[in-house]
Protein backbone atom coordinates (compact mmCIF):
# COMPACT_ATOMS: atom_id res chain seq x y z
CA UNK A 1 0.00 0.00 0.00
CA UNK A 2 1.23 3.36 -0.45
CA UNK A 3 2.47 5.27 2.75
CA UNK A 4 0.05 7.58 4.45
CA UNK A 5 1.27 10.92 5.10
CA UNK A 6 1.77 11.55 8.74
CA UNK A 7 -0.91 14.04 10.09
CA UNK A 8 -4.26 13.89 10.91
CA UNK A 9 -5.52 11.32 7.78
CA UNK A 10 -3.06 9.29 9.06
CA UNK A 11 -4.00 9.31 12.48
CA UNK A 12 -7.99 9.05 11.06
CA UNK A 13 -7.05 5.36 9.12
CA UNK A 14 -5.01 4.29 11.77
CA UNK A 15 -8.30 4.74 13.83
CA UNK A 16 -10.23 3.07 11.32
CA UNK A 17 -8.05 -0.23 11.85
CA UNK A 18 -6.56 0.19 8.19
CA UNK A 19 -3.15 -0.73 6.68
CA UNK A 20 -0.93 2.39 7.22
CA UNK A 21 3.13 2.30 6.88
CA UNK A 22 3.36 5.34 9.30
CA UNK A 23 2.52 5.32 12.88
CA UNK A 24 2.44 8.21 14.94
CA UNK A 25 1.51 9.03 18.25
CA UNK A 26 -2.83 9.57 18.74
CA UNK A 27 -2.89 13.53 20.02
CA UNK A 28 -5.02 13.17 22.91
CA UNK A 29 -8.09 14.96 21.71
CA UNK A 30 -8.74 11.86 20.10
CA UNK A 31 -8.19 9.34 22.68
CA UNK A 32 -11.62 7.23 23.16
CA UNK A 33 -13.39 8.41 19.56
CA UNK A 34 -12.45 5.19 18.22
CA UNK A 35 -16.09 4.46 17.27
CA UNK A 36 -16.98 8.28 16.05
CA UNK A 37 -14.31 8.43 13.31
CA UNK A 38 -14.74 7.35 9.75
CA UNK A 39 -11.81 8.15 7.60
CA UNK A 40 -12.26 10.29 4.36
CA UNK A 41 -11.33 7.26 1.91
CA UNK A 42 -10.77 10.47 -1.07
CA UNK A 43 -7.68 12.70 -1.60
CA UNK A 44 -8.88 16.13 -2.21
CA UNK A 45 -6.96 18.60 -4.71
CA UNK A 46 -7.77 22.21 -5.55
CA UNK A 47 -8.00 22.76 -9.75
CA UNK A 48 -7.27 26.47 -10.89
CA UNK A 49 -10.17 27.34 -14.03
CA UNK A 50 -8.79 26.80 -17.41
CA UNK A 51 -10.61 29.70 -18.99
CA UNK A 52 -13.22 32.52 -18.50
CA UNK A 53 -15.88 31.39 -20.92
CA UNK A 54 -18.23 34.62 -20.07
CA UNK A 55 -18.59 37.93 -18.16
CA UNK A 56 -22.11 38.86 -18.77
CA UNK A 57 -23.34 42.40 -19.72
CA UNK A 58 -22.28 44.45 -19.62
CA UNK A 59 -18.65 43.43 -19.24
CA UNK A 60 -17.32 46.32 -17.26
CA UNK A 61 -19.31 44.40 -14.48
CA UNK A 62 -16.41 41.94 -14.39
CA UNK A 63 -12.44 43.56 -13.98
CA UNK A 64 -9.19 41.93 -13.88
CA UNK A 65 -11.28 38.19 -14.37
CA UNK A 66 -7.71 36.76 -15.49
CA UNK A 67 -6.78 36.83 -12.24
CA UNK A 68 -8.28 33.55 -11.54
CA UNK A 69 -6.56 31.76 -13.84
CA UNK A 70 -3.34 31.79 -11.71
CA UNK A 71 -2.77 29.40 -9.17
CA UNK A 72 -2.94 31.03 -5.66
CA UNK A 73 -1.77 29.68 -2.09
CA UNK A 74 -5.39 29.82 -0.84
CA UNK A 75 -4.32 32.05 1.30
CA UNK A 76 -7.12 35.03 1.83
CA UNK A 77 -5.84 38.98 1.74
CA UNK A 78 -7.23 42.23 2.78
CA UNK A 79 -7.84 44.83 0.16
CA UNK A 80 -9.04 44.43 -3.60
CA UNK A 81 -5.65 44.64 -5.56
CA UNK A 82 -4.43 42.26 -8.17
CA UNK A 83 -7.97 40.78 -7.79
CA UNK A 84 -10.89 39.88 -10.12
CA UNK A 85 -13.86 42.19 -8.82
CA UNK A 86 -17.53 41.89 -9.48
CA UNK A 87 -19.37 45.11 -9.40
CA UNK A 88 -23.17 44.57 -9.85
CA UNK A 89 -25.37 47.81 -10.02
CA UNK A 90 -28.86 48.60 -8.96
CA UNK A 91 -30.02 46.77 -12.14
CA UNK A 92 -27.15 44.68 -13.54
CA UNK A 93 -25.86 41.55 -12.03
CA UNK A 94 -22.53 40.59 -12.18
CA UNK A 95 -22.02 37.26 -13.53
CA UNK A 96 -19.22 35.56 -14.74
CA UNK A 97 -18.87 31.44 -15.89
CA UNK A 98 -15.55 29.69 -15.56
CA UNK A 99 -14.28 26.69 -17.38
CA UNK A 100 -12.22 24.04 -15.51
CA UNK A 101 -10.92 22.26 -18.45
CA UNK A 102 -12.67 18.71 -17.68
CA UNK A 103 -15.57 16.83 -15.74
CA UNK A 104 -14.44 16.95 -12.13
CA UNK A 105 -16.21 15.78 -8.95
CA UNK A 106 -16.19 18.71 -5.71
CA UNK A 107 -17.10 21.70 -4.68
CA UNK A 108 -15.76 25.24 -5.33
CA UNK A 109 -12.80 26.96 -3.02
CA UNK A 110 -13.86 31.03 -2.74
CA UNK A 111 -11.06 32.85 -1.82
CA UNK A 112 -11.82 36.70 -0.89
CA UNK A 113 -10.59 40.60 -0.46
CA UNK A 114 -12.42 43.03 0.76
CA UNK A 115 -15.85 44.10 -0.64
CA UNK A 116 -18.02 47.24 -0.43
CA UNK A 117 -19.63 46.03 2.05
CA UNK A 118 -19.48 45.00 5.88
CA UNK A 119 -22.28 42.53 5.45
CA UNK A 120 -21.38 39.26 3.89
CA UNK A 121 -22.59 39.41 0.12
CA UNK A 122 -25.58 37.37 -1.75
CA UNK A 123 -23.92 35.27 -4.59
CA UNK A 124 -25.83 32.93 -6.70
CA UNK A 125 -23.36 29.26 -7.63
CA UNK A 126 -24.45 27.30 -10.73
CA UNK A 127 -22.04 24.22 -11.39
CA UNK A 128 -22.75 22.92 -14.31
CA UNK A 129 -21.68 19.43 -16.38
CA UNK A 130 -22.55 22.01 -19.79
CA UNK A 131 -22.04 25.48 -20.20
CA UNK A 132 -25.73 25.76 -20.58
CA UNK A 133 -26.48 23.84 -17.53
CA UNK A 134 -24.29 26.40 -15.54
CA UNK A 135 -26.87 29.01 -17.01
CA UNK A 136 -29.84 26.92 -16.58
CA UNK A 137 -33.18 27.51 -14.58
CA UNK A 138 -33.80 24.87 -12.10
CA UNK A 139 -36.73 22.97 -11.65
CA UNK A 140 -37.36 20.45 -9.02
CA UNK A 141 -40.77 19.98 -9.21
CA UNK A 142 -40.92 18.70 -12.36
CA UNK A 143 -38.31 16.76 -14.93
CA UNK A 144 -38.12 18.46 -18.21
CA UNK A 145 -36.30 19.19 -21.39
CA UNK A 146 -34.47 22.21 -20.75
CA UNK A 147 -34.44 22.46 -17.15
CA UNK A 148 -31.77 20.90 -14.74
CA UNK A 149 -32.56 19.63 -11.05
CA UNK A 150 -31.14 19.42 -7.79
CA UNK A 151 -31.80 15.52 -7.29
CA UNK A 152 -28.73 13.90 -5.58
CA UNK A 153 -26.66 16.68 -5.35
CA UNK A 154 -27.43 20.34 -5.05
CA UNK A 155 -26.28 22.28 -7.86
CA UNK A 156 -27.79 25.62 -7.63
CA UNK A 157 -26.93 27.23 -4.63
CA UNK A 158 -27.82 31.01 -3.09
CA UNK A 159 -25.59 32.01 -0.07
CA UNK A 160 -23.88 34.61 1.72
CA UNK A 161 -20.07 34.79 1.45
CA UNK A 162 -17.88 36.75 3.61
CA UNK A 163 -15.58 39.45 3.07
CA UNK A 164 -11.51 39.08 3.67
CA UNK A 165 -12.07 34.83 4.16
CA UNK A 166 -12.84 32.34 2.23
CA UNK A 167 -15.44 29.51 1.76
CA UNK A 168 -16.14 26.12 0.39
CA UNK A 169 -19.64 24.87 -0.81
CA UNK A 170 -20.62 22.42 -3.30
CA UNK A 171 -20.58 18.32 -3.96
CA UNK A 172 -21.40 17.40 -6.92
CA UNK A 173 -20.17 16.79 -10.70
CA UNK A 174 -19.04 19.67 -12.72
CA UNK A 175 -16.65 21.50 -15.32
CA UNK A 176 -18.31 25.01 -15.19
CA UNK A 177 -19.22 27.31 -12.48
CA UNK A 178 -21.12 30.69 -13.16
CA UNK A 179 -20.70 33.23 -9.92
CA UNK A 180 -23.50 35.97 -10.03
CA UNK A 181 -23.72 38.87 -7.09
CA UNK A 182 -27.11 39.30 -6.03
CA UNK A 183 -26.55 42.70 -4.27
CA UNK A 184 -27.40 45.37 -5.72
CA UNK A 185 -24.60 48.50 -5.97
CA UNK A 186 -21.92 46.10 -4.79
CA UNK A 187 -18.49 45.36 -5.14
CA UNK A 188 -16.79 42.22 -3.94
CA UNK A 189 -13.09 41.00 -4.82
CA UNK A 190 -12.01 37.40 -5.85
CA UNK A 191 -8.68 35.98 -5.24
CA UNK A 192 -9.40 32.62 -6.37
CA UNK A 193 -12.49 30.43 -7.62
CA UNK A 194 -10.98 26.98 -7.36
CA UNK A 195 -12.55 23.31 -7.76
CA UNK A 196 -12.52 21.40 -5.37
CA UNK A 197 -11.59 17.49 -6.83
CA UNK A 198 -12.46 14.80 -4.86
CA UNK A 199 -10.99 11.56 -5.63
CA UNK A 200 -9.21 8.19 -5.09
CA UNK A 201 -5.37 8.79 -5.17
CA UNK A 202 -4.97 5.47 -7.05
CA UNK A 203 -2.47 4.85 -10.61
CA UNK A 204 -3.79 4.04 -13.68
CA UNK A 205 -2.26 0.26 -13.82
CA UNK A 206 -3.98 -0.58 -16.98
CA UNK A 207 -2.77 1.66 -20.71
CA UNK A 208 -4.02 1.75 -24.18
CA UNK A 209 -2.16 3.16 -27.08
CA UNK A 210 -2.85 3.21 -30.97
CA UNK A 211 -2.04 4.30 -34.08
CA UNK A 212 -5.60 6.12 -33.51
CA UNK A 213 -5.69 8.68 -31.73
CA UNK A 214 -9.23 9.27 -31.35
CA UNK A 215 -9.45 5.60 -29.54
CA UNK A 216 -7.15 6.54 -27.46
CA UNK A 217 -9.11 9.45 -26.28
CA UNK A 218 -12.24 7.01 -25.84
CA UNK A 219 -10.06 4.52 -23.47
CA UNK A 220 -8.91 7.52 -21.57
CA UNK A 221 -12.49 9.04 -21.25
CA UNK A 222 -13.81 5.86 -19.99
CA UNK A 223 -11.42 5.36 -17.39
CA UNK A 224 -11.32 8.68 -16.14
CA UNK A 225 -15.24 8.48 -16.29
CA UNK A 226 -15.68 5.35 -13.91
CA UNK A 227 -12.43 7.07 -11.75
CA UNK A 228 -14.37 10.08 -10.76
CA UNK A 229 -17.37 7.21 -9.74
CA UNK A 230 -15.03 5.76 -7.39
CA UNK A 231 -16.13 7.17 -4.43
CA UNK A 232 -16.83 5.83 -1.37
CA UNK A 233 -18.65 3.75 -2.70
CA UNK A 234 -18.99 2.89 -6.97
CA UNK A 235 -21.26 5.31 -8.05
CA UNK A 236 -23.28 5.35 -11.98
CA UNK A 237 -23.38 8.91 -12.02
CA UNK A 238 -21.45 12.08 -9.68
CA UNK A 239 -23.64 14.77 -10.54
CA UNK A 240 -27.06 12.03 -10.10
CA UNK A 241 -27.62 8.81 -9.52
CA UNK A 242 -25.12 8.71 -7.00
CA UNK A 243 -25.85 5.18 -6.36
CA UNK A 244 -24.75 1.54 -5.89
CA UNK A 245 -27.02 0.16 -9.61
CA UNK A 246 -25.82 -3.46 -9.70
CA UNK A 247 -26.79 -3.52 -13.48
CA UNK A 248 -24.88 -0.41 -14.00
CA UNK A 249 -22.16 -1.30 -12.63
CA UNK A 250 -21.23 -4.33 -14.98
CA UNK A 251 -19.93 -1.90 -17.57
CA UNK A 252 -17.69 -0.18 -14.47
CA UNK A 253 -16.25 -3.58 -12.62
CA UNK A 254 -15.22 -4.17 -16.56
CA UNK A 255 -13.48 -1.14 -16.78
CA UNK A 256 -12.01 -0.99 -13.38
CA UNK A 257 -10.74 -4.36 -13.86
CA UNK A 258 -9.27 -3.17 -17.59
CA UNK A 259 -7.34 -0.14 -15.94
CA UNK A 260 -7.08 -0.01 -11.93
CA UNK A 261 -7.13 -4.05 -11.22
CA UNK A 262 -8.05 -4.57 -8.27
CA UNK A 263 -9.75 -2.08 -5.76
CA UNK A 264 -12.04 -1.87 -2.68
CA UNK A 265 -14.51 -0.25 -4.33
CA UNK A 266 -15.74 -3.10 -5.49
CA UNK A 267 -16.01 -5.14 -2.83
CA UNK A 268 -17.28 -2.76 -0.77
CA UNK A 269 -20.11 -2.34 -3.21
CA UNK A 270 -21.03 -5.41 -3.80
CA UNK A 271 -21.18 -6.11 0.33
CA UNK A 272 -23.54 -2.96 0.28
CA UNK A 273 -25.84 -4.28 -2.02
CA UNK A 274 -26.11 -7.42 -0.41
CA UNK A 275 -27.25 -5.70 2.80
CA UNK A 276 -29.42 -3.40 1.20
CA UNK A 277 -31.01 -5.80 -0.49
CA UNK A 278 -31.42 -9.16 1.81
CA UNK A 279 -32.66 -12.61 -0.29
CA UNK A 280 -35.39 -12.58 -1.68
CA UNK A 281 -35.50 -9.16 -2.33
CA UNK A 282 -33.91 -8.70 -5.97
CA UNK A 283 -30.85 -6.12 -6.32
CA UNK A 284 -32.16 -2.66 -6.83
CA UNK A 285 -35.84 -3.74 -7.27
CA UNK A 286 -35.24 -5.65 -10.61
CA UNK A 287 -34.80 -9.58 -11.09
CA UNK A 288 -31.95 -8.13 -14.22
CA UNK A 289 -29.81 -6.66 -11.68
CA UNK A 290 -29.74 -9.23 -9.68
CA UNK A 291 -28.24 -11.26 -12.79
CA UNK A 292 -25.64 -9.17 -13.75
CA UNK A 293 -24.68 -9.61 -9.53
CA UNK A 294 -23.99 -13.34 -10.22
CA UNK A 295 -21.82 -11.95 -13.48
CA UNK A 296 -19.93 -9.52 -11.28
CA UNK A 297 -18.52 -11.77 -8.81
CA UNK A 298 -17.80 -14.40 -11.51
CA UNK A 299 -15.70 -12.16 -13.36
CA UNK A 300 -14.09 -10.28 -10.23
CA UNK A 301 -12.76 -13.62 -9.08
CA UNK A 302 -11.38 -13.98 -12.39
CA UNK A 303 -9.30 -10.97 -11.80
CA UNK A 304 -8.26 -10.98 -8.43
CA UNK A 305 -8.60 -14.82 -7.16
CA UNK A 306 -9.97 -13.83 -3.99
CA UNK A 307 -11.47 -16.88 -2.34
CA UNK A 308 -11.92 -15.35 0.89
CA UNK A 309 -14.44 -12.52 -0.82
CA UNK A 310 -16.04 -15.29 -2.63
CA UNK A 311 -16.55 -17.85 0.29
CA UNK A 312 -18.01 -14.45 1.79
CA UNK A 313 -20.89 -14.08 -0.58
CA UNK A 314 -20.93 -18.06 -0.85
CA UNK A 315 -24.51 -17.98 1.03
CA UNK A 316 -26.07 -15.02 -0.66
CA UNK A 317 -24.75 -16.75 -4.58
CA UNK A 318 -26.36 -19.70 -3.47
CA UNK A 319 -29.84 -18.63 -2.29
CA UNK A 320 -30.21 -16.25 -5.39
CA UNK A 321 -29.88 -18.91 -7.43
CA UNK A 322 -32.36 -21.04 -5.19
CA UNK A 323 -34.49 -17.70 -5.67
CA UNK A 324 -34.25 -17.55 -9.48
CA UNK A 325 -35.33 -21.77 -9.17
CA UNK A 326 -38.40 -21.25 -7.55
CA UNK A 327 -39.19 -17.95 -10.07
CA UNK A 328 -38.81 -19.31 -13.52
CA UNK A 329 -41.09 -21.32 -14.30
CA UNK A 330 -41.84 -24.64 -17.07
CA UNK A 331 -42.24 -22.43 -20.04
CA UNK A 332 -39.29 -20.25 -18.93
CA UNK A 333 -41.14 -16.87 -17.94
CA UNK A 334 -39.26 -15.25 -14.96
CA UNK A 335 -42.01 -13.96 -12.61
CA UNK A 336 -40.66 -10.34 -11.59
CA UNK A 337 -39.95 -6.89 -13.64
CA UNK A 338 -38.04 -6.40 -16.29
CA UNK A 339 -35.19 -3.88 -17.53
CA UNK A 340 -32.48 -3.41 -19.60
CA UNK A 341 -31.75 0.00 -20.33
CA UNK A 342 -33.99 3.09 -20.90
CA UNK A 343 -33.67 3.17 -24.55
CA UNK A 344 -35.11 -0.32 -25.02
CA UNK A 345 -37.85 0.29 -23.06
CA UNK A 346 -40.63 0.89 -25.01
CA UNK A 347 -40.01 -2.59 -26.76
CA UNK A 348 -41.71 -4.98 -23.77
CA UNK A 349 -41.59 -7.72 -25.71
CA UNK A 350 -37.51 -7.64 -27.17
CA UNK A 351 -37.07 -6.50 -23.45
CA UNK A 352 -38.41 -9.47 -22.33
CA UNK A 353 -36.19 -11.63 -24.63
CA UNK A 354 -33.12 -9.90 -23.74
CA UNK A 355 -33.65 -10.43 -19.96
CA UNK A 356 -34.20 -14.12 -20.32
CA UNK A 357 -31.51 -14.19 -22.58
CA UNK A 358 -29.15 -12.03 -19.78
CA UNK A 359 -30.30 -15.08 -16.98
CA UNK A 360 -28.70 -18.07 -19.38
CA UNK A 361 -25.66 -15.60 -19.10
CA UNK A 362 -25.67 -15.20 -15.45
CA UNK A 363 -26.76 -19.14 -14.55
CA UNK A 364 -23.42 -20.04 -16.76
CA UNK A 365 -21.25 -17.79 -14.73
CA UNK A 366 -23.14 -18.95 -11.83
CA UNK A 367 -22.17 -22.72 -13.14
CA UNK A 368 -18.41 -21.80 -12.75
CA UNK A 369 -18.55 -19.95 -9.36
CA UNK A 370 -20.41 -22.97 -8.13
CA UNK A 371 -17.53 -24.82 -9.51
CA UNK A 372 -14.94 -23.03 -7.48
CA UNK A 373 -17.06 -22.85 -4.29
CA UNK A 374 -17.33 -26.69 -4.71
CA UNK A 375 -21.30 -26.50 -5.01
CA UNK A 376 -22.16 -29.67 -7.14
CA UNK A 377 -26.14 -29.34 -6.08
CA UNK A 378 -26.75 -26.39 -7.48
CA UNK A 379 -24.90 -26.81 -10.71
CA UNK A 380 -27.82 -28.68 -11.62
CA UNK A 381 -30.09 -26.24 -10.66
CA UNK A 382 -28.37 -23.13 -12.71
CA UNK A 383 -28.13 -26.33 -15.54
CA UNK A 384 -32.21 -26.68 -15.18
CA UNK A 385 -33.14 -23.07 -15.52
CA UNK A 386 -30.94 -22.40 -18.59
CA UNK A 387 -32.53 -25.69 -19.97
CA UNK A 388 -36.24 -23.96 -19.11
CA UNK A 389 -35.38 -20.77 -20.63
CA UNK A 390 -33.68 -21.84 -23.74
CA UNK A 391 -36.00 -24.01 -24.86
CA UNK A 392 -38.76 -21.36 -25.08
CA UNK A 393 -36.47 -18.08 -26.16
CA UNK A 394 -37.32 -17.16 -29.64
CA UNK A 395 -35.48 -14.32 -31.24
CA UNK A 396 -36.82 -10.54 -31.07
CA UNK A 397 -38.16 -8.24 -33.64
CA UNK A 398 -35.77 -5.70 -33.81
CA UNK A 399 -33.87 -5.07 -30.41
CA UNK A 400 -30.16 -4.60 -30.83
CA UNK A 401 -29.85 -4.88 -27.02
CA UNK A 402 -31.34 -8.18 -26.62
CA UNK A 403 -29.92 -9.27 -29.85
CA UNK A 404 -26.52 -8.62 -28.07
CA UNK A 405 -27.20 -10.50 -25.07
CA UNK A 406 -28.67 -13.51 -27.09
CA UNK A 407 -25.17 -13.53 -28.68
CA UNK A 408 -23.47 -13.26 -25.47
CA UNK A 409 -25.44 -16.06 -24.12
CA UNK A 410 -24.94 -18.25 -26.62
CA UNK A 411 -28.56 -18.54 -27.50
CA UNK A 412 -28.34 -16.77 -31.16
CA UNK A 413 -25.55 -17.34 -33.16
CA UNK A 414 -23.30 -14.28 -33.22
CA UNK A 415 -23.32 -13.68 -37.05
CA UNK A 416 -26.92 -13.71 -37.19
CA UNK A 417 -27.19 -11.06 -34.84
CA UNK A 418 -24.48 -9.05 -36.49
CA UNK A 419 -26.46 -9.59 -39.55
CA UNK A 420 -30.01 -8.92 -38.66
CA UNK A 421 -29.33 -6.90 -36.16
CA UNK A 422 -26.13 -5.02 -35.04
CA UNK A 423 -25.26 -4.20 -38.34
CA UNK A 424 -28.45 -2.12 -39.55
CA UNK A 425 -27.86 1.11 -39.15
CA UNK A 426 -24.49 1.05 -38.06
CA UNK A 427 -24.07 2.85 -34.45
CA UNK A 428 -27.82 3.88 -34.24
CA UNK A 429 -29.63 2.25 -31.77
CA UNK A 430 -26.89 1.91 -30.13
CA UNK A 431 -26.73 2.83 -26.24
CA UNK A 432 -24.21 4.33 -23.67
CA UNK A 433 -25.24 1.01 -21.69
CA UNK A 434 -25.74 -1.67 -23.36
CA UNK A 435 -23.39 -0.28 -26.61
CA UNK A 436 -21.04 -2.61 -24.78
CA UNK A 437 -23.06 -5.78 -25.17
CA UNK A 438 -23.26 -5.16 -28.55
CA UNK A 439 -19.81 -3.86 -29.25
CA UNK A 440 -19.34 -8.07 -27.47
CA UNK A 441 -21.63 -9.45 -29.73
CA UNK A 442 -20.34 -7.74 -32.55
CA UNK A 443 -16.47 -9.21 -31.06
CA UNK A 444 -18.22 -13.04 -30.97
CA UNK A 445 -18.68 -12.44 -34.93
CA UNK A 446 -15.31 -11.70 -36.02
CA UNK A 447 -16.59 -8.37 -36.43
CA UNK A 448 -13.93 -6.18 -34.64
CA UNK A 449 -13.17 -3.75 -37.90
CA UNK A 450 -16.98 -2.69 -37.65
CA UNK A 451 -17.25 -2.36 -33.74
CA UNK A 452 -14.22 -0.59 -33.87
CA UNK A 453 -15.39 2.24 -36.20
CA UNK A 454 -18.73 2.18 -34.20
CA UNK A 455 -16.93 3.15 -30.92
CA UNK A 456 -15.10 6.21 -33.26
CA UNK A 457 -18.40 7.47 -34.52
CA UNK A 458 -20.56 6.89 -30.99
CA UNK A 459 -17.91 7.31 -28.22
CA UNK A 460 -16.08 9.41 -30.17
CA UNK A 461 -19.49 11.80 -31.03
CA UNK A 462 -19.44 12.53 -27.25
CA UNK A 463 -15.98 13.49 -27.53
CA UNK A 464 -16.67 15.94 -30.83
CA UNK A 465 -19.80 17.66 -28.46
CA UNK A 466 -16.91 18.49 -25.59
CA UNK A 467 -16.92 15.56 -23.45
CA UNK A 468 -14.35 14.87 -20.91
CA UNK A 469 -16.52 12.17 -19.27
CA UNK A 470 -19.21 10.04 -21.33
CA UNK A 471 -22.56 10.68 -20.49
CA UNK A 472 -25.99 8.18 -19.06
CA UNK A 473 -27.06 9.27 -22.50
CA UNK A 474 -25.95 9.91 -26.44
CA UNK A 475 -27.62 9.92 -30.18
CA UNK A 476 -25.73 10.40 -32.89
CA UNK A 477 -29.16 12.45 -33.79
CA UNK A 478 -28.20 15.10 -30.85
CA UNK A 479 -25.15 16.18 -32.97
CA UNK A 480 -27.26 17.90 -35.96
CA UNK A 481 -27.38 21.61 -35.47
CA UNK A 482 -26.38 21.60 -32.02
CA UNK A 483 -24.36 23.71 -29.61
CA UNK A 484 -21.23 21.78 -27.45
CA UNK A 485 -21.19 21.77 -24.06
CA UNK A 486 -18.06 23.81 -23.86
CA UNK A 487 -19.59 26.86 -25.45
CA UNK A 488 -22.27 29.17 -25.19
CA UNK A 489 -23.16 28.65 -28.66
CA UNK A 490 -25.50 30.23 -31.14
CA UNK A 491 -29.27 30.27 -29.83
CA UNK A 492 -30.79 29.20 -33.12
CA UNK A 493 -29.26 26.11 -32.62
CA UNK A 494 -29.91 23.48 -30.10
CA UNK A 495 -27.55 21.96 -26.87
CA UNK A 496 -26.60 18.54 -27.37
CA UNK A 497 -27.19 18.20 -23.22
CA UNK A 498 -30.20 20.48 -22.48
CA UNK A 499 -32.65 20.15 -25.24
CA UNK A 500 -32.40 15.90 -25.53
CA UNK A 501 -33.03 13.03 -23.33
CA UNK A 502 -36.19 11.13 -21.86
CA UNK A 503 -37.02 8.69 -19.40
CA UNK A 504 -35.58 10.05 -15.73
CA UNK A 505 -33.22 12.14 -17.49
CA UNK A 506 -34.25 14.95 -19.70
CA UNK A 507 -32.63 18.31 -20.18
CA UNK A 508 -29.92 19.34 -17.98
CA UNK A 509 -30.95 16.32 -15.24
CA UNK A 510 -29.25 13.94 -18.35
CA UNK A 511 -25.70 12.86 -16.57
CA UNK A 512 -22.52 13.37 -18.19
CA UNK A 513 -20.58 11.58 -16.18
CA UNK A 514 -21.81 8.01 -15.80
CA UNK A 515 -20.18 4.93 -15.49
CA UNK A 516 -22.37 3.24 -17.60
CA UNK A 517 -20.97 4.25 -20.65
CA UNK A 518 -17.39 3.06 -19.86
CA UNK A 519 -17.92 -0.13 -21.69
CA UNK A 520 -15.39 0.49 -24.47
CA UNK A 521 -12.66 0.85 -22.52
CA UNK A 522 -13.27 -2.52 -21.67
CA UNK A 523 -13.65 -3.72 -25.11
CA UNK A 524 -10.52 -2.08 -26.51
CA UNK A 525 -8.48 -3.41 -23.78
CA UNK A 526 -10.35 -7.20 -24.11
CA UNK A 527 -10.78 -7.50 -27.75
CA UNK A 528 -8.06 -5.15 -29.41
CA UNK A 529 -4.97 -4.71 -26.30
CA UNK A 530 -6.50 -8.58 -26.34
CA UNK A 531 -6.39 -9.53 -23.10
CA UNK A 532 -8.53 -12.67 -21.84
CA UNK A 533 -8.25 -13.66 -18.47
CA UNK A 534 -8.52 -17.93 -18.70
CA UNK A 535 -7.45 -18.58 -14.97
CA UNK A 536 -8.39 -17.22 -11.42
CA UNK A 537 -6.21 -14.21 -9.63
CA UNK A 538 -4.95 -13.62 -13.98
CA UNK A 539 -2.47 -16.47 -13.04
CA UNK A 540 -3.26 -17.39 -17.24
CA UNK A 541 -4.10 -14.90 -19.58
CA UNK A 542 -4.78 -15.53 -23.13
CA UNK A 543 -3.87 -13.25 -25.69
CA UNK A 544 -5.30 -12.18 -29.13
CA UNK A 545 -4.97 -9.43 -30.33
CA UNK A 546 -7.56 -7.89 -33.27
CA UNK A 547 -6.00 -4.57 -34.64
CA UNK A 548 -8.48 -4.22 -37.32
CA UNK A 549 -6.73 -0.81 -39.40
CA UNK A 550 -4.40 -0.02 -36.93
CA UNK A 551 -1.36 -0.49 -37.59
CA UNK A 552 0.08 -0.77 -34.20
CA UNK A 553 -1.50 -1.00 -30.61
CA UNK A 554 0.61 -1.37 -27.26
CA UNK A 555 -0.62 -1.15 -23.32
CA UNK A 556 -0.38 -2.80 -20.07
CA UNK A 557 -3.23 -5.28 -18.28
CA UNK A 558 -3.64 -4.91 -14.57
CA UNK A 559 -2.84 -8.81 -12.71
CA UNK A 560 -2.40 -8.92 -8.69
CA UNK A 561 1.39 -9.56 -9.28
CA UNK A 562 1.61 -6.38 -11.59
CA UNK A 563 1.12 -5.46 -15.12
CA UNK A 564 1.71 -7.53 -18.42
CA UNK A 565 2.65 -4.96 -20.99
CA UNK A 566 2.59 -5.92 -24.66
CA UNK A 567 3.12 -4.31 -27.57
CA UNK A 568 1.23 -5.70 -31.09
CA UNK A 569 2.41 -4.58 -35.05
CA UNK A 570 1.36 -5.35 -38.12
CA UNK A 571 4.28 -6.36 -39.72
CA UNK A 572 4.38 -5.47 -44.13
CA UNK A 573 2.90 -9.28 -44.97
CA UNK A 574 -0.08 -8.14 -42.83
CA UNK A 575 -0.05 -10.49 -39.95
CA UNK A 576 0.53 -9.06 -36.21
CA UNK A 577 3.99 -9.89 -34.28
CA UNK A 578 3.33 -9.59 -30.30
CA UNK A 579 6.19 -8.30 -27.95
CA UNK A 580 5.95 -8.79 -24.19
CA UNK A 581 7.44 -5.99 -22.80
CA UNK A 582 6.81 -7.15 -19.10
CA UNK A 583 5.34 -10.26 -17.62
CA UNK A 584 5.29 -11.14 -13.70
CA UNK A 585 6.28 -14.27 -12.97
CA UNK A 586 2.96 -15.64 -11.46
CA UNK A 587 1.55 -15.16 -15.14
CA UNK A 588 1.37 -17.45 -17.92
CA UNK A 589 0.82 -16.11 -21.24
CA UNK A 590 -0.82 -18.01 -23.87
CA UNK A 591 0.08 -15.73 -27.37
CA UNK A 592 -1.73 -16.66 -30.57
CA UNK A 593 -2.76 -14.87 -33.56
Amino acid sequence: MRKCTLGLRAVLFMFAALPCAVQADVPPVFKGLENRIRPDLMTRAYITPLRIVWTGSPAASVTNAEVLLQRGDGQPEMGQRGMAKLHSSATDTASIILDYGRELHGGLHLVMGSSSRRQPSLVRIRFGESVQEASSTTDNAEWKVGFSTDDHAKRDIVMEIPRDGQIELGNTGFRFVRIDLLQPNTTISLKEASAILRYRDIPYVGSFHSSDARLDSVWMTGAYTVHLNMQEFIWDGIKRDRLVWLGDMHPEVSTVRSVFGYNDVIPRSLDLACRQFPLPKWMNGMTSYSMWYLIIQYEWFMQNGDRDFLNRHRDYIGGLIDLFDKTVDDRGMINGNFFLDWPSSPDKDGVNKGVRALLVWAMQDAIRLCRYMGDEARIATCERIIDRVRRHLDTPKALKQAAALMAVAGVMKPDKAFRDYLVKGHAKGFSTFYGYYMLEAEALAGEYKEAMDVIRTFWGGMLDMGATTFWEDFDLSWMDNTNRIDEIGDPSRKNVHGDFGGYCYPGYRCSLCHGWASGATAWLSRHVLGVEIIEPGCRKLRIRPHLGDLKFVEGSYPTPFGAVILRHERTPSGRVHTTVIARPDEVTLDIGA
